[in-house]
């Protein structure tokens, strides 16, 4: 306790002595702060909207009787994992829970690609008006998914440069700013990989052979 203590009237001390080479940066924090929570508010704005899309998209393919079912059961339960964990504003202070979110969106991510993929081998899917428009709106949402990410990650990266540099990180250990988490690179390229799905089936048994019509007498 004594030791935290000290460690804070320290850091008081410095910054008091580094406001002269460039402020504290106390309202910068404060900016960012509030720019990180409205680049990750339209995030989950987008995540929920893919999210919203899926029942209808199972609905429609279940109309296909032979479509798979491994595939439709991936989506299904993907997207359970993905809606199960609670995103609220406070996720972003919280690595774990954080890299939680990511991790099922990221599975969900790639379930979607494999369905859409699948649907490509049955022909009534792709004369499906109702498939194809959310299709389109899905496709749609995984550009906007893109978007808001991108905006969230330049954002943080500001917010944790700010945190880090000196003399603003003395800023941040008296006010415990601490640095947010973002999304990975690892994340980003298995959300970009293709699926691999194998479209080979086993070939159709030769139908019976018609007996022979009697000679005509």
């Amino acid at each position: 306790m004594f030791e935290t203590i000290f460690r804070r009237l320290s850091a008081i001390f410095a910054l008091a002595a580094a406001l002269g080479l460039g402020g504290c940066g106390y309202n910068d924090f404060q900016r960012l702060d509030e720019q990180v929570k409205a680049a990750w508010s339209e995030v989950l704005n987008q995540y929920q909207r893919r999210a919203d899309l899926v029942p209808n998209l199972v609905a429609t393919v279940k109309g296909e009787a032979s479509f798979e079912q491994e595939t439709l059961t991936r989506v299904i339960e993907a997207r359970s994992r993905a809606t199960s964990i609670q995103a609220t504003p406070e996720l972003i202070n919280n690595p774990e829970a954080f890299d939680r979110f990511q991790r099922a969106q990221g599975e969900l991510t790639g379930a979607l690609s494999r369905l859409l993929v699948v649907a490509e081998q049955y022909p009534n899917l792709k004369a499906n008006a109702a498939f194809q428009d959310l299709r389109v709106q899905l496709e749609g949402t995984e550009n906007r998914i893109t978007v808001a990410r991108n905006r969230y990650i330049k954002t943080v990266q500001e917010y944790n440069v700010l945190a880090r540099s000196f003399p603003t990180n003395l800023t941040a250990m008296i006010f415990n700013y601490e640095v947010k988490p973002s999304f990975t690179v690892t994340n980003e390229a298995d959300n970009s990989r293709p699926p691999s799905v194998d479209f080979g089936r086993p070939n159709a048994p030769p139908a019976p052979s018609r007996p022979a019509s009697p000679a005509s007498r």
